[in-house]
C-alpha cells in the first residue's frame, strides 16, 4: 500500500490572505493620501516568458484613461508586491518581467496564480496592478521509480487490490495527472483513486485468478497522463511475480485507520497498535509489519513501526504547520512461503499545539521608523499592524495593545489593527516615541510577543521665533565710530530646518525725520546690531525701533522685540558765556564809588549743552584784581569785597572762568572790566541780595502802575476827546500839555489847552532842538516809546517805516522873545551835570540819552512818558538849570516843567 501524504495547503491560503490585506492597506493609503483617483488593471501573461517581456504601458494608459494629461510626466513607484522577484516598472512606466517565471515553483497547488503591485503615480493615483501568471503544460507527469515490482500469491482471489505509487506533474488543474493506464490484458486492471490533497493515484486490481505452474512472471507498463492538449504523459515498468499460495494470509480488522496526534509528541509516543491476524500457526502465522515500499521518506522520518507489534510510533518532530495529516500504508505479511500480505491505511491527524508565538509584522515593511506630522490630528492612521499565529483555533487568536503612556492607541479590526494618533504631538517638546506593540495569544499556556519601533515625528512651522527678551536696552556714548558693534538681539526658534531658520530686520521708522536705517543695521542672521553714523547726545538721547525675527517655513511666522539705543553723554561741548554780554571776550560794568562790601557787581551766566556732571559749571576768578572781587562759584554773581573810596582807581579788571565737571574739563572764560563811577553813589549792600524777591516786587510794581495809567489815560481821553477829536490817546504819543504853577502861586482857574494846531508832524532832518522824537511801533503790545536820537538803532521789533515824529510846540512859545524861550540841551557828557537824587539815592548815570527840547512859556508843563530802561532825560528851563533823570525800573516818570523849575510828577 501507499501512504498518501497531504500536504498543508497553506501556502496558497497565506498568499490569499496577505493580498487581502495589501489591497486593505492600500484603499487605507488611498484615503491617507487624499488621492483623486483609484487605478486598478488586470493583466495576463504566461509563464516562461523570457525575462523584460513587457505586459503593459501604465502610463499610456494612465493618459487614454484621463489619469493624466497628454503632456504630462508620470513616474510610478512600487509601495508593495507580492513577487518582488518576477516584474518591474521602469522610468518610462512600462510594466515588465524581471525574469523568466515558472509558475510552477510557487503557485504548484493553486490553481490560479496571481501577482499583485500597488504603486503610487507622481499625480497622486494610487495603482492596484493584478498580474495573472497563465500556466502552460510544460510538465510531462513522472514517477518516482523507473519500475514497480510486485508479488501476488497464485491463489489471490479476483478483486484483490494493490495500491501503486503514482505520478506526479508540477502544472496545476487540468495539466495535472487526469489518469492511468496499464498494458491491456486480461488479468490485471486499474482504478484510479484521488488522494486528500487532489493528486491521483492507481490501484492495482486481480481480475482472474492466477496459476503460478502456467505463468510466473508478468510485465506491464503503466503510463499516466495529464489533461493538455495534446496531453503529455510517464510511464514506469510494473513487474508482477507470481509466488505459490499460503493458505491464509493476514488481516486487519478494517482498511483505514484513522488517529490524531498533538505536534509538539515527544519520540516513541505511540500513534495507534495495528493488529493483523492470522490463523496459520507456526511461520505461517507469524506476522510481520512494515511500511509500504513507496511511503514518502518524509513520512518515515515522522513515523516508524516496529514490525512484531504493528506499533506506530512517533520517529522525528511533527509540526502542524508544516503536515496537518499523513496517510500510512501498511502491509502485514506472515512468514509463510507463497504469503499473500494485507494492506491498511493510517490516517494521521497532527493537532495543533501552542507552539508559535505570534508574529508581528508592520506596513509598511521597508522602514523601522514611521513619521507623522505634529500637526496630525486625533484618529490619524500612523501605520498598520498585522499579526501572524501559525496555530489555529484559540491558539492562534491574537489580541494586541499598545504598551506605554504615548499619545497613540492601537485600533484592533478582525484581521488587522492600525495605530492612530490619540493626542497633542508637538515635535518641540518630543520628536520621537518608541512604541511597542505586544500581541498575545489566546493558548493554554498563551504565548506572547513585543515589537517595537520609533515614529519620528515631522517638524511643522507652529512656532514663532521667540526673542529672549521682550525689550531691550543698550547704552552707548556720543561720538561712536560708525559701524560700531552695539550689541546682540537673539530669538530662538525650537522648529527645525528652515522653519526654525531665524533672520532679524529693523521695522522701518524714522527718527528725527530720517529713516531708522540710517542710525543701525541688524546682521540679518546674527542678530548683531552695528551703529550706521555717529550718535550725538545733544541732538538725540534715545530712541527705539522694533526688530522683527522672522523664520523661513512656508508660511513663515515672526516676532519683535522693542530695542531702546541711550546715548551716554560725553564733554565735549564747552561752556558758553551768555551773560554779560561779552564783545571780542571782554564785558564792562560800573559800579558807584562808594559801593559797600557784597555789592553786586553783576552776574555771569554761562551755559553747557552737555548735561550731568557734564554740563554743571562752577565759576571763579582766575586773574586780575582778585582781592576786590569774589564769585559765587554756584550762581555766578559777582560781588565786591571791599569799599571803594576816593583814592580808588576808576578801573579794575578781573577774568572770570567757568568750568564744567566732566572729564576731563572744560571751560570758557570772560573778561570783565569794572567801572568806578565817580558822580554816582550806591546805598552800601548789607549782605547779599534776594534777586527773586526784587525781581518779584518789581513785576508785580510795573503790573499796578500800568494798570492805573491805563485807567487814567482812558479817562482823560474820553473827557477830552469832544474838545480834540483828532487827538490820538494811543500810547505811542505824548499826552496832553497840562499847565501848572509853581511854588505858592495859586493855579490858574483855566488850564492851557494843547489844541490840534500845537502838534504837527516834522520831517527827520529837522533841526533836532525843535522837535522831539517819538518812535511808534505797531508791533508792541506795550505802551512804550522809544526815543530816536540821530537815528539811533530802534528796538527790536519796531520798523523804521512805522516812526512818527512830533514836534510840540506851544503858540505862545512861537510868539514869545528869545530870552524867554525855554530851552535845554541833553549833551549826554561830562560827569559836571548833577545827579537825580530819587528817595535819598543817587542814580547812576548809563549812558547818553536823546535830547528833547520843548518851548513854552511859563504855566506851562509837559508830561513825558518813560520807556527804556537805563536811558537819562535832562531839562533845561528859563533858569538854566538842568535836571537828569533816569528811569530805573521799565515803568512810567512824568516831569513838569515849570517857569521856575522842575517838579516830578507820577506815572
Amino acid at each position: 500500500m501507499h501512504v498518501i501524504k497531504r500536504r498543508k495547503t497553506s501556502t496558497g491560503t497565506m498568499h490569499l490572505k496577505e493580498m487581502e490585506f495589501i489591497h486593505l492597506f492600500v484603499l487605507l493609503l488611498f484615503c491617507w493620501t487624499g488621492a483623486d483617483a483609484l487605478f486598478t488593471r488586470t493583466y495576463y501573461v504566461k509563464e516562461e516568458q523570457p525575462a523584460y517581456t513587457k505586459i503593459a504601458n501604465l502610463t499610456q494608459e494612465f493618459i487614454d484613461t484621463k489619469f493624466a494629461g497628454a503632456n504630462q510626466s508620470v513616474s510610478f513607484r512600487i509601495i508593495s508586491s507580492s513577487e518582488p522577484r518576477w516584474v518591474e516598472i521602469d522610468n518610462m512606466g512600462v510594466l515588465k518581467t524581471k525574469q523568466k517565471i515558472d509558475r510552477d515553483v510557487v503557485c504548484r497547488h493553486t490553481p490560479k496564480c496571481v501577482v499583485t503591485l500597488e504603486l503610487m503615480s507622481s499625480n497622486m493615483a494610487i495603482c492596484v496592478i493584478k498580474i495573472e501568471i497563465e500556466d502552460l503544460n510544460d510538465n510531462a507527469p513522472r514517477f518516482p521509480t523507473d519500475h514497480i515490482d510486485i508479488e501476488i500469491s497464485e491463489n489471490a482471489d479476483p478483486g484483490t487490490r494493490f495500491p501503486l505509487e503514482g505520478a506526479s506533474d508540477p502544472d496545476s488543474g487540468s495539466y495535472g495527472v487526469q489518469t492511468y493506464t496499464i498494458t491491456p490484458n486480461e488479468l490485471f486492471g486499474l482504478e484510479i483513486k484521488t488522494r486528500g490533497d487532489g493528486s491521483k493515484f492507481a490501484e492495482l486490481v486481480v481480475e482472474k485468478p492466477l496459476d503460478r505452474e502456467m505463468q510466473s512472471r508478468y510485465d506491464y507498463t503503466i503510463t499516466a497522463e495529464d489533461g493538455g492538449d495534446p496531453p503529455k504523459s510517464g510511464r514506469v515498468k510494473l513487474n508482477i511475480k507470481v509466488i505459490d499460495s499460503n493458505d491464509n494470509n493476514p488481516v486487519f480488522d478494517q482498511p483505514v485507520y484513522s488517529v490524531k496526534v498533538m505536534e509538539n509528541s515527544p519520540i516513541n509516543t505511540v500513534v495507534i497498535d495495528l493488529n493483523a491476524t492470522d490463523p496459520d500457526e507456526g511461520t505461517n502465522g507469524e506476522v510481520r509489519y512494515s511500511f509500504n515500499s513507496y511511503v514518502s521518506d518524509k513520512t518515515r522520518e515522522a513515523f516508524k513501526i516496529d514490525p512484531k507489534t504493528g506499533v506506530i510510533t512517533v520517529n522525528g518532530p511533527l509540526d502542524y504547520e508544516t503536515t496537518t495529516v499523513y496517510e500510512i500504508d501498511v502491509q502485514a505479511k506472515d512468514l509463510g512461503p507463497n504469503s499473500i500480505p494485507a494492506h491498511c491505511k493510517v490516517n494521521v491527524e497532527v493537532l495543533d499545539a501552542n507552539d508559535n508565538v505570534p508574529v508581528i509584522n508592520l506596513l509598511p515593511v521597508s522602514s523601522e521608523i514611521e513619521e507623522v506630522s505634529e500637526n496630525a490630528g486625533p484618529e490619524y492612521v500612523i501605520a498598520l499592524v498585522r499579526v501572524l499565529d501559525k496555530d489555529s483555533g484559540l491558539n492562534g487568536k491574537v489580541k494586541c495593545k499598545l504598551l506605554g503612556n504615548v499619545p497613540f492607541r492601537l485600533q484592533e479590526y478582525e484581521t488587522f489593527s492600525t495605530i492612530l494618533v490619540a493626542g497633542k504631538l508637538d515635535r518641540e517638546e518630543r520628536d520621537r516615541y518608541n512604541l511597542t506593540i505586544q500581541a498575545e495569544d489566546s493558548g493554554n499556556p498563551s504565548l506572547k510577543t513585543t515589537k517595537s519601533f520609533a515614529v519620528k515625528i515631522k517638524d511643522e512651522n507652529d512656532n514663532p521665533p521667540h526673542f529672549t527678551k521682550p525689550h531691550y536696552q543698550t547704552m552707548v556714548m556720543e561720538n561712536n565710530t560708525p559701524g560700531k558693534h552695539l550689541f546682540t538681539v537673539t530669538a530662538r526658534d525650537p522648529d527645525m530646518g528652515l522653519n526654525g531658520s531665524v533672520t532679524y530686520s529693523i521695522v522701518e521708522k524714522n527718527v528725527l525725520d530720517m529713516s531708522i536705517s540710517s542710525y543701525v543695521q541688524v546682521g540679518p542672521n546674527s542678530g548683531e546690531i552695528y551703529a550706521q553714523r555717529s550718535f550725538d547726545h545733544e541732538m538725540t538721547r534715545s530712541f527705539e525701533f522694533n526688530i522683527m525675527a522672522k523664520d523661513q517655513g512656508q508660511p513663515s511666522l515672526s516676532s519683535t522685540a522693542t530695542v531702546k539705543i541711550v546715548v551716554i553723554d560725553v564733554n565735549d561741548n564747552i561752556p558758553f558765556i551768555t551773560s554779560p554780554r561779552l564783545v571780542n571776550g571782554t564785558a564792562e560794568v560800573t559800579i558807584p564809588r562808594n559801593s559797600g562790601v557784597g555789592y553786586l557787581v553783576t552776574q555771569v551766566k554761562a551755559d553747557d549743552y552737555d548735561e550731568g556732571e557734564n554740563g554743571r559749571l562752577t565759576y571763579s576768578i582766575t586773574e586780575g584784581d582778585r582781592p576786590y572781587f569774589e564769585i559765587d562759584e554756584m550762581s555766578g554773581e559777582i560781588r565786591t569785597t571791599t569799599t571803594f573810596f576816593d583814592k580808588a582807581k576808576t578801573t579794575y579788571e578781573i577774568t572770570v572762568m567757568t568750568h564744567d565737571h566732566g572729564k576731563p574739563s572744560l571751560s570758557a572764560s570772560a573778561y570783565i572790566v569794572v567801572y568806578v563811577s565817580p558822580n554816582l553813589n550806591a546805598q552800601e549792600s548789607m549782605g547779599p541780595v534776594n534777586l527773586s524777591l526784587i525781581f518779584i516786587i518789581a513785576l508785580g510794581s510795573i503790573a499796578a502802575i500800568l494798570f492805573v495809567t491805563m485807567i487814567f489815560v482812558a479817562v482823560k481821553c474820553k473827557r477830552d476827546n469832544k474838545e480834540i477829536r483828532t487827538y490820538n490817546c494811543s500810547f505811542f504819543y505824548l499826552h496832553r500839555v497840562a499847565e501848572y504853577s509853581y511854588g505858592n502861586q495859586k493855579k490858574s482857574s483855566k488850564k492851557k489847552k494843547l489844541s490840534k494846531n500845537d502838534i504837527r508832524l516834522v520831517p527827520r532832518d529837522v533841526e533836532e532842538t525843535d522837535k522831539m522824537n517819538v518812535v511808534s511801533c505797531s508791533s508792541l503790545t506795550s505802551p512804550l516809546n522809544y526815543f530816536d536820537y540821530h537815528q539811533q538803532t530802534l528796538p527790536l521789533g519796531c520798523r523804521r517805516s512805522e516812526s512818527t515824529f512830533l514836534n510840540v510846540e506851544n503858540q505862545n512859545s512861537r510868539n514869545a522873545a528869545p530870552n524867554h524861550g525855554y530851552h535845554h540841551t541833553f549833551t549826554g557828557q561830562g560827569p559836571q551835570q548833577p545827579d537825580l537824587i530819587i528817595n535819598g539815592m543817587p542814580l547812576p548815570e548809563v549812558r547818553p540819552a536823546p535830547s528833547y527840547q520843548p518851548g513854552g512859556a511859563w504855566g506851562t508843563s509837559v508830561p513825558i512818558r518813560w520807556v527804556t530802561c537805563g536811558w537819562r532825560l535832562r531839562h533845561g528851563g528859563a533858569w538854566g538849570t538842568s535836571v537828569p533823570i533816569r528811569r530805573e525800573t521799565c515803568g512810567w516818570r512824568v516831569g513838569e516843567v515849570g517857569a521856575r523849575g522842575y517838579k516830578d510828577g507820577q506815572g
